[in-house]
């Protein structure tokens, strides 16, 4: 129930004012075979101006390790309560991250950019693995990451 509860608050956060609808979005996050442990994930949102708008998912659930999704930490001022409710395991080298959330309509095509950091104990932070526009045209098309993503996509 608590993780239905957060799903709603993100989508009314992410959501303009008005009439805005949602629809579930599919967001896959496929990992390489790094030989390293479980990696954390931080999926969130910025505007146009690169301005943060809202966590997504993080995966990853011991708060002390936040500081190593820099991007995110910063835009977020390492504020924990960002991710409460949507937060889920870390994910091993080579699994794949599946989670289906509801996205307002007017995030896409509308200069929003879904970005991912990512970061795996005793290896190197890497901010910004993924950074790609939510538009309707994208949907289905695999963006590869800069270290640890071998592949992301949203449907």
């Amino acid at each position: 129930m608590k993780s239905l509860l957060a799903t709603l608050a993100l989508t009314t956060a992410l959501t303009f004012p008005g009439l805005a609808m949602a629809r579930p979005v599919t967001l896959t996050t496929t990992l390489n075979s790094y030989g390293g442990d479980g990696a954390y994930l931080a999926l969130y949102v910025t505007d146009a101006s690169g301005a943060y708008v809202g966590s997504l998912w993080m995966a990853g659930g011991k708060s002390k390790y936040y500081e190593h999704l820099s991007d995110w930490y910063r835009a977020t001022g390492g504020d924990a309560g960002q991710v409460n409710g949507i937060t889920g395991a870390s994910v091993g080298a080579g699994r794949t991250l599946e989670i289906t959330l509801d996205l307002a309509d007017a995030l896409f095509d509308a200069g929003y950019t879904l970005h991912i950091d990512a970061a795996a104990e005793d290896m190197r932070d890497s901010p910004n693995e993924v950074a790609v526009p939510l538009t309707n045209g994208g949907t289905g098309s695999p963006v590869a990451g800069r270290r640890y993503i071998a592949s992301f996509t949203y449907n």
